[in-house]
């Protein structure tokens, strides 16, 4: 009792997402653009990403590294999958998993201190992530849900996209959370890829899955998950891809362009619309701060529409969005449904 009582003096203030519709930054971009500097920067960014929704032949592809849900950027994510502003999703697992999914579940991610006892954090099963608490307890319950799920499934060997279709599914069956990404992704057909899946409490949920079903389980095929996108960008030549972070999710979306050409489709266009926000430095050769126009240099980037802008993400990522929001030019574009395209059974797929 009194471990509980404890426990709740550090879970009581929930991380409250921001929201983009309420606060038009138009006019304050478009003044950041006659400063110097990231401001600068941004807002040649944000221009960009304004363009991706404009240009209503270019698929807007979405990357996704570092916590980030569970600081506060999830309303921006569904607003722009809500308005058709996102057709693929590219995430390190611990984004959907440990802080979509787990929030859908009915659970919260709670202001904290980077200077608290991490000793006292342990002994009371809370996990921390910078100045964000996490109950251990309500994780774990995430994780056994994907044992669930995969038990669900007829075994065999999936892309973590269409394990995520049946975590949307599973939010909708068992009446949880919709203003969820997992489950805004799922009923708008927008295909969610986490290369590194069991880099997450899914990994978890399938070590638990496949130990109890050692002759006949789920297993996730990551080459599946390449072959998928890559199909996307041969069907869709044109597109934009608006990077949070780096990482994984960066490398696996900008490669796609040469997967293709390696199938045979050596017209393929490189990605003719790139924005990355990123703290990482270059100079190391460190993936998540190599320039975009360093991705030119392996035919990955086009480098008329590009911008590099060194800027923490829950800063960054609302300005960007919204004045994309605010701008409009998202109306009228198409959802393009690519989880239709990529389960339909043709002799390529």
């Amino acid at each position: 009792m009194q471990k509980d009582l404890k426990k709740g003096e550090f879970l009581k203030e929930p991380i409250r997402h921001i929201e983009i519709k309420k606060h038009n930054v138009v006019p304050m971009v478009e003044q950041m653009a006659d400063m110097a500097f990231q401001a600068r920067n941004l807002a040649r960014a944000a221009t960009i990403v304004d363009l991706m929704q404009k240009d209503k032949d270019c698929a807007v592809i979405l990357t996704l590294a570092g916590s980030l849900i569970s600081a506060g950027l999830k309303q921006v994510i569904v607003d722009m999958l809500d308005n058709n502003m996102v057709d693929v999703i590219v995430s390190t697992g611990a984004n959907i998993v440990d802080q979509d999914f787990f929030e859908a579940l009915g659970f919260k991610h709670y202001k904290g201190s980077q200077f608290a006892d991490d000793s006292e954090l342990r002994e009371l099963a809370i996990d921390r992530i910078y100045d964000t608490y996490i109950d251990e307890d309500d994780l774990r319950i995430c994780d056994d849900t994907t044992a669930v799920i995969a038990n669900s499934m007829q075994p065999g060997a999936y892309s973590s996209r269409e394990f995520i279709v049946e975590m949307g599914r599973y939010i909708e069956e068992k009446g949880h959370d919709r203003n969820s990404i997992v489950y805004k992704a799922y009923e708008k057909g927008v295909p969610i890829f986490c290369p590194a899946f069991s880099d997450c409490s899914a990994g978890f949920g399938l070590v638990h899955h496949q130990w109890h079903n050692p002759d006949s389980h789920v297993s996730i095929d990551s080459v599946k998950d390449f072959r998928e996108l890559t199909k996307i960008k041969i069907e869709n030549d044109k597109t934009g891809i608006f990077m949070i972070g780096g990482g994984v999710p960066k490398n696996f979306t900008q490669d796609i362009v040469v997967a293709a050409e390696v199938l045979g489709y050596e017209d393929v266009s490189m990605h003719t619309y790139a924005v990355q926000v990123t703290v990482a430095d270059e100079r190391d050769g460190a993936l998540s701060g190599s320039t975009l126009k360093e991705a030119s240099s392996w035919g990955k980037v086009d480098t008329v529409f590009e911008q590099m802008v060194y800027a923490e993400a829950t800063i960054a990522m609302p300005l960007i969005a919204g004045y994309a929001y605010h701008k409009g030019n998202w109306q009228g574009r198409p959802a393009r449904n690519f989880n239709a395209m990529l389960d339909a059974k043709t002799v390529n797929a």
